[in-house]
């Protein structure tokens, strides 16, 4: 029996120009195809057209893998990048930890709850605070110590890598994880490693945000849920919020209340990219 609920995801960049979207959609009407949801954007500064195109999969004649055939051969006379993907394949997940937990409770919650709908493989974590909340929602804890010298460091997170790539995960996420991945991960990440960042990027980039904004007097404090590069905190931003803060509160207020921000803005920005609704091209995104 078919699954009414089930989708195939189309999602295309390619350079502008007359009749993509009558290419597409006559492509998907030929066999058949039943659009549910579809969104298209142009940017004019760079040329370039995006569009994701959402399909009931009982729709179409065939299977996602003829799907992405057949699709491969339109995507491929637009130009461009593009990808077909199946809701009804979980995508595998790794998240990443230190100590400060509430990015991780956050997640495992959803997770648990199925909100997010994902399939969370390992845990892994710098240090072993995290461990018992995490195999308590049977999920497999790895703790890597990190040194404090560079060949401790590189040989950790050749460990770390293993641990990681041993599942082909479509998300790696940076949970508060609290250390700089090298250039070599970044790279073999790209696109897949999540960010959150304490801060409403690009104002106080790297360490101690907060001290930094209680400094210069802001009103607003937030987060930020970006890509990772080997430029830190310089990454593709998925998603962003901010929250108000006052003259009355001191560091630790403006953590608290940042901390709510970033456990809603990895969540959503985690949704987004695994709901493949954002689209990278250079250093920006385009999100449906």
């Amino acid at each position: 029996m078919t699954n009414p609920d089930r989708r195939f995801v189309l999602t295309l960049g390619c350079p502008d120009r007359t009749g993509i979207v009558a290419r597409i959609a006559g492509f998907l009407a030929e066999h058949g195809g039943w659009i549910v949801e579809a969104g298209y954007h142009t940017d004019p500064d760079t040329g370039w057209f995006f569009t994701r195109q959402v399909v009931r999969a009982d729709s179409l004649p065939f299977g996602v893998e003829e799907l992405r055939e057949r699709f491969g051969a339109v995507a491929d006379e637009l130009g461009g990048s593009w990808r077909v993907s199946d809701t009804g394949e979980s995508p595998r997940a790794v998240f990443l930890v230190s100590k400060d937990g509430h990015c991780l409770h956050d997640l495992l919650g959803r997770v648990s709850s199925g909100e997010l709908d994902l399939d969370l493989r390992a845990v892994i974590g710098n240090h072993p605070r995290l461990g018992p909340i995490t195999e308590a929602h049977g999920v497999p804890f790895h703790h890597v110590p990190f040194g404090t010298d560079p060949e401790s460091k590189a040989a950790a997170f050749e460990q770390v890598r293993g641990l990681v790539d041993e599942h082909d995960p479509d998300a790696i996420v940076l949970a508060r994880f609290m250390q700089v991945l090298p250039p070599e991960l970044c790279a073999a990440w790209s696109g897949r490693a999540i960010n959150i960042h304490h801060s409403f990027l690009p104002s106080f980039a790297g360490a101690r945000p907060y001290h930094q904004a209680h400094e210069r007097g802001v009103k607003l404090v937030g987060a930020t849920c970006h890509y990772v590069t080997a430029e830190l905190d310089a990454g593709p931003i998925i998603e962003q919020d901010v929250t108000r803060v006052d003259h009355g509160d001191a560091v630790a207020d403006m953590v608290r209340k940042g901390r709510d921000i970033e456990k809603i803005v990895l969540a959503r920005g985690l949704r987004y990219h695994l709901e493949h609704r954002v689209l990278v091209h250079g250093g920006r995104t385009v999100v449906f």
